[in-house]
């Protein structure tokens, strides 16, 4: 398990959730379905600014996997991608059912529905797009996920070597510009072995019995290479997703023969890289702008 963290590292952190959380919700220009549960809705934010087509960012929220956790939170950061000229689609997905009397407040991501929802989303993309993002091209997709969110980033560009049982498997890779995972739960194996949020990734493949069999179906780490451009933003004092988990999976890729974009950024924690006001939010734009540009 995870040492507890230092009072002024615990207090920096929650100084900068609450800056994160300050902004307003950014209502969304429209609205699309995917499925009929409720939470398989896109949220689309059109470019602001701009001419002619942009490039699509696709956001993936975090909060652990965990019901409380949905994409409102991170809309304020879709609104600040759309007026830096990029079109957006924010996607929502089943999390955790839940369970008032867990300390987090729900159990952490479905199994299978997490999963099913983001290979859902991102199948059904192109032809919501065409309807409800007409500014949009496609062509010049990059995925971006914060923490949980980075993981599905990471796994949902890694589904074409998936193994070949796996109902979420493509059949060829993708068609991304690339990936920009900001301090992901990018290594599922490490994230348990280190407690983080307090044993999400476990709950995610359905407790402790089930992970080892799952971990090979959902766990970025495993899943390399990918052929596709990665990028791992990460704070250098997150306290939420540390600094080992991401570069556990950069350091998995390299052995896989891949390499993966490592930006590490001073005196930032884990919220920063979502929040419009924080000049971390300013390097995550820049990286995406490197891929989708």
């Amino acid at each position: 398990m995870s040492e507890p963290a230092p009072d002024d590292a615990v207090a920096r952190d929650a100084a900068e959730e609450a800056s994160a959380f300050s902004h307003p919700p950014v209502e969304p220009d429209a609205t699309a379905a995917y499925g009929e549960h409720p939470d398989q809705v896109v949220d689309f934010y059109a470019p602001r600014g701009g001419r002619g087509s942009a490039p699509l960012v696709v956001v993936l929220h975090g909060g652990a996997w965990r019901a409380p956790y949905d994409r409102r939170h991170i809309t304020p950061f879709a609104g600040f991608l759309a007026r830096n000229g990029f079109a957006v689609a924010n996607i929502e997905y089943r999390r955790g059912s839940a369970l008032p009397h867990q300390g987090e407040g729900s159990a952490a991501g479905r199994w299978p529905e997490t999963f099913d929802d983001v290979a859902a989303a991102l199948d059904a993309l192109p032809s919501l797009v065409a309807g409800a993002l007409p500014q949009a091209d496609p062509r010049r997709t990059v995925l971006a996920g914060h923490s949980a969110g980075g993981h599905l980033a990471l796994w949902a560009a890694a589904r074409h070597v998936l193994p070949k049982d796996s109902r979420w498997r493509l059949p060829a890779p993708p068609a991304l510009r690339g990936v920009v995972a900001l301090a992901p739960i990018a290594d599922l194996r490490l994230a348990a072995e280190r407690g983080v949020c307090s044993g999400a990734a476990v709950q995610l493949l359905g407790g402790e019995g089930p992970f080892a069999e799952r971990a090979g179906y959902a766990d970025p780490a495993v899943l390399l290479p990918t052929g596709i451009a990665t990028t791992v933003v990460q704070g250098r004092t997150d306290i939420v997703v540390p600094q080992e988990v991401a570069e556990s999976y950069v350091d998995a890729a390299a052995r896989a023969g891949e390499t993966v974009g490592w930006t590490l950024l001073e005196g930032v924690g884990h919220f920063p890289l979502i929040d419009p006001s924080a000049d971390a939010c300013a390097v995550v734009v820049e990286e995406l702008a490197q891929l989708a540009f």
